[in-house]
């Protein structure tokens, strides 16, 4: 013989465990639905000729000058011995956001593209791919930064909860300002 507080407190129990289970299967199924891969991609004109912008892009060094992902003064860096043009790389072994990985130049198309592979070992593994692509007209560029990889399912049910469009783009936008005032004032 049960109570009828006892079995208040069994049907409450099994409310909540069903509730539980419906919400999981909910975010399984919507993140199922998301897709393979994800893009993130913003803008900038820059009042420079490409010329001026495409040295500033394509040698690694001159990156880190106006890129907001490595402002971690302590992490250690190492460059290939070209740290500009096709096959330059750099590697990077930082704290908190900074994480540990490794970016080389795929393919340059000189004064138009770079197209860069990311390899993150930290704070998340992923390797994607990185593009910049300038659209010079007359004194200006119109300097576009991409990013493409996979979204593996565990990615799915992050991006539920958090924007990588939002959080990726805002700090491209920074680094697009830091690259237009570098580019407007060095030429």
């Amino acid at each position: 013989y049960q109570s009828n507080e006892g079995r208040m407190v069994g049907s409450i129990a099994l409310v909540v465990v069903v509730l539980l289970i419906v919400s999981v299967a909910g975010v399984v199924a919507l993140a199922a639905t998301k897709p393979d891969t994800f893009r993130v991609e913003r803008s900038t004109v820059i009042k420079a000729p490409p010329e001026t912008v495409f040295p500033l892009i394509s040698d690694l060094r001159k990156q880190l000058s106006w890129s907001p992902f490595d402002k971690d003064a302590e992490a250690k860096r190492t460059f290939s011995e070209n740290a500009c043009g096709k096959g330059a790389s750099y590697a990077w072994d930082g704290n908190g956001q900074v994480g540990k990985g490794r970016v080389e130049i795929v393919d340059v198309a000189a004064p138009s593209k770079v197209a860069m592979k990311l390899e993150m070992e930290r704070p998340i593994a992923a390797n994607n791919d990185v593009e910049f692509t300038l659209d010079g007209d007359g004194d200006s560029t119109r300097v576009t930064w991409a990013m493409v990889g996979a979204l593996p399912f565990l990615g799915k049910v992050m991006s539920l909860f958090m924007d990588c469009d939002s959080m990726c783009g805002a700090e491209f936008e920074k680094g697009l300002a830091g690259l237009k005032e570098l580019a407007e004032t060095s030429g």
